[in-house]
């Protein structure tokens, strides 16, 4: 990583988090909370690799973990988020920057994501968890998520690109 991209990504993630925990969760919206956090880990990793992505992913979920009201296991988030941006990251780094790549992106992310935690959630006896609702939960967070994503993973990435250019083994594949 270059000196740039650890307080980039230090500042989109913690922004990320707050917004998501002081601002959309309050908003009960029907079904799951739109999840900033996660675009940002989208948008990180779709310009930097996988384990940039995942090193960011560990980082957002890991302030989601801590933030209050932070509710279930501690590092459940971190856990998730750090395999969502690493296969993000995996699954991505051959394909050109466009926005149907970030939708499909943040779409895969959004779905796994929920369902990742609920399967950790299971894991570790989280009695909060209730399989019958996962299905709705992963359809409004990928509404929500992709309703989001032309405002913030395009925004991420371009701040991205200007912390740390492509790096040159990554320019290659393409």
């Amino acid at each position: 990583m270059t000196t740039l991209r650890v307080p980039l990504a230090a500042l989109l993630l913690l922004s990320a988090a707050v917004l998501q925990v002081s601002v959309l969760a309050p908003l009960r919206l029907p079904g799951a909370t739109p999840d900033p956090t996660l675009l940002v880990v989208v948008g990180l990793a779709l310009r930097w690799g996988p384990l940039p992505g995942a090193v960011a992913g560990f980082a957002g979920g890991l302030v989601l973990d801590l933030l209050p009201p932070a509710g279930g296991s501690a590092g459940r988030w971190a856990a998730v988020l750090v395999v969502v941006g690493y296969a993000v990251g995996r699954v991505f780094e051959t394909v050109r920057d466009s926005p149907v790549a970030a939708l499909v992106a943040v779409s895969c992310a959004a779905a796994g994501s929920v369902a990742g935690s609920a399967a950790l959630g299971a894991l570790v006896g989280d009695p909060a968890v209730y399989w019958p609702s996962v299905p709705r939960l992963c359809a409004s967070a990928v509404i929500y998520d992709v309703l989001l994503t032309p405002l913030l993973v395009p925004a991420v990435t371009y701040l991205a690109r200007r912390a740390d250019a492509e790096p040159a083994e990554r320019r290659a594949r393409r």
